[in-house]
């Protein structure tokens, strides 16, 4: 009869990893005597990182003996304790292949469910000074995984496990595991998985992303569940575009029209994607990569960018002031997942200033359609002066059966006339929203200044918008994740000392381009030599969370990720530039 080995507890703790300070709770330690097992924890235990770690799906961690076993042989280590893998609990039996989501357990004086594997996590190879470890798990079919607490109750060192039932489906926790992060993910398995009602609620989200795809004209590659990947970009790097045309959207915005000088034509965009363009600001110097949103219909002969001349402003002002018609500019593929989702909830179009770009091609695209959906356009700005595109919106929402428009500005002009100007003075935020009538319910895009994002996201959420529900997109750098790290806001730079002499790598959206020194083991780790804002967990190439466009150049892989991105994608955490490479970073 399977048995549990040891009962292991342990709280937060700040460690000292690559010359940064990790809080984790990955150091387990025996206890001698029996333990309370409630909804949520063991008593005397925690997690450093709740955004990752525990809830009620993953309130006890689980981890088997014969696994000790295997990677003291794999690994050739003899120093393993209990506790060594992060578990809370150390047991005899239940191996990975064996156990299946949802199956029930009662040991002591409390009952438990499987709900899913065991996410994988840097911190794990911290513990293990084995940086592969997250990578392995996976690989070798020996994650783990969570119980959920159905009976809270006294557990202890020797308790028998004594199985009370069966889960639906009989999907074993390596199979579940293995049909998520590894190739060949079976359709009628994914199916099977997503009728387990046991199953966490963030592996079904998985699932369903990963069905959706097939059921979808969509044909990139890519892993779906673990990010949101877009179809291969239609050219790579860039590609020689004409100014056919320049025009005055407000005193400060002006548009430009692109046509292709090779006269192919253009593939079709998704609404609200973006392009990059390569400017030779001065010709003595390097060229500077710059992103602007498309803001016009996807049709074969042009893109539209739409561009604020700021001050400071180094390729808005070469645009503006000195780049004129007949010009040849060089123009990545559209990209970008900053995109209209289909349904029938109502869709609103939630913008400031120049964010108002990505959201003007959305309501193109709508008022294309002709669709009947409950359509917002909400818009604020300084005044009249400082409003693009007022003409041009009010025309398509004429087109729309259910077109609604609102229009806020912060300092009227003595000349803007309220009724027909805009609709009410001031600024936008989620009570206004709520105010004049839009749902809850609906489809949120919100573009615009960094701290209109920040209030609109943080008021749409405290108004009771789904957070799913909401989509942003951030003009410049995007925002970090560094689990388990305090996020320090710094400058983005040239890596401090003498610089690399390998291929450059540029960081589009950060302005910076570094030489690559071999010193660094991956573009993740170039990057943070350099403060750029980057997203990341495993470092091992399995989760994808630092999923990167790769807007031009050519990389290698080292290791190999268990599942490579999508074309136009990279992992960055386990890459290296084999030639110059540009990234959306």
């Amino acid at each position: 009869m399977p048995r549990l080995l040891s009962v292991n507890v342990g709280l937060p703790r700040d460690v000292t990893w690559n010359g940064k300070t990790v809080r984790t709770a990955v150091w387990k330690f025996p206890v001698a005597e029996r333990h309370m097992v409630r909804k949520l924890n063991i008593d005397g235990d925690g997690q450093g990182d709740l955004a990752g770690h525990g809830g009620e799906h993953r309130a006890v961690f689980v981890y088997q003996m014969g696994s000790y076993h295997y990677w003291e042989r794999f690994l050739g280590r003899n120093d393993f304790t209990f506790g060594q893998f992060g578990e809370n609990f150390t047991v005899d039996g239940l191996a990975d292949d064996e156990v299946c989501i949802g199956d029930r357990y009662r040991i002591g004086d409390a009952l438990f469910e499987v709900t899913q594997p065991r996410v994988t996590c840097y911190r794990v190879g911290i513990r293990m000074n084995e940086p592969r470890m997250a990578a392995l798990l996976v690989a070798h079919h020996r994650p783990g995984f969570y119980f959920r607490v159905l009976q809270e109750g006294e557990v202890g060192a020797a308790d028998d496990i004594v199985k009370v039932a069966d889960g639906p489906e009989r999907i074993t926790v390596a199979e579940t595991d293995a049909l998520l992060y590894l190739p060949g993910h079976s359709h009628d398995r994914l199916q099977r998985a997503l009728r387990i009602p046991a199953l966490s609620k963030g592996w079904q989200s998985s699932f369903q992303a990963m069905l959706g795809r097939e059921s979808s004209s969509e044909t990139a590659a890519g892993n779906p569940g673990l990010a949101h990947e877009e179809q291969a970009p239609a050219w790579p790097g860039f590609k020689q575009m004409r100014v056919t045309q320049m025009s005055k959207e407000s005193d400060s915005v002006t548009s430009f029209v692109l046509a292709p000088i090779d006269g192919q034509p253009l593939p079709a965009f998704h609404a609200g994607q973006f392009v990059v363009l390569r400017l030779q600001v001065d010709p003595g110097k390097p060229p500077i990569l710059r992103s602007y949103s498309l803001s016009d219909l996807p049709v074969a002969d042009h893109f539209r960018i739409t561009v604020k001349n700021e001050s400071n402003g180094v390729g808005s002002s070469f645009l503006c002031n000195h780049v004129r018609e007949g010009d040849a500019l060089d123009v990545s593929a559209p990209r970008g997942s900053f995109t209209l989702h289909s349904g029938a909830d109502p869709v609103v179009l939630l913008s400031a200033g120049v964010g108002a770009t990505p959201v003007m091609s959305m309501l193109h695209a709508l008022a294309a359609e002709k669709s009947e959906r409950e359509i917002w356009w909400i818009y604020g700005a300084r005044n009249s002066l400082d409003h693009p595109f007022a003409r041009e919106s009010r025309s398509l929402l004429r087109q729309l059966s259910r077109g609604r428009s609102y229009i806020v500005y912060s300092r009227p002009a003595a000349t803007d006339q309220p009724g027909l100007d805009f609709d009410a003075s001031g600024h936008i935020d989620a009570a206004l929203v709520e105010k004049i009538g839009v749902s809850r319910d609906s489809e949120f895009y919100v573009c615009g200044p960094s701290s209109f994002l920040e209030n609109m996201r943080g008021g749409l959420r405290n108004w009771g918008a789904r957070a799913e529900n909401v989509h942003t997109e951030i003009f410049g750098a995007l925002e970090g994740m560094t689990p388990g790290m305090a996020s320090v806001g710094h400058t983005p730079h040239l890596p401090h000392g003498p610089q690399g002499s390998g291929p450059s790598v540029s960081f589009a959206r950060s302005g910076i381009t570094a030489a690559w020194d071999p010193k660094d083991q991956s573009l993740l780790e170039l990057a943070e030599a350099c403060d750029i804002p980057v997203r990341w967990s495993c470092r091992t190439g399995v989760c994808h969370t630092c999923m990167t466009g790769l807007i031009g150049g050519s990389i290698r892989y080292k290791p190999e990720p268990l599942e490579r991105p999508a074309t136009g994608n990279v992992l960055v955490c386990c890459s290296q530039p084999e030639a110059n490479v540009i990234l959306d970073l």
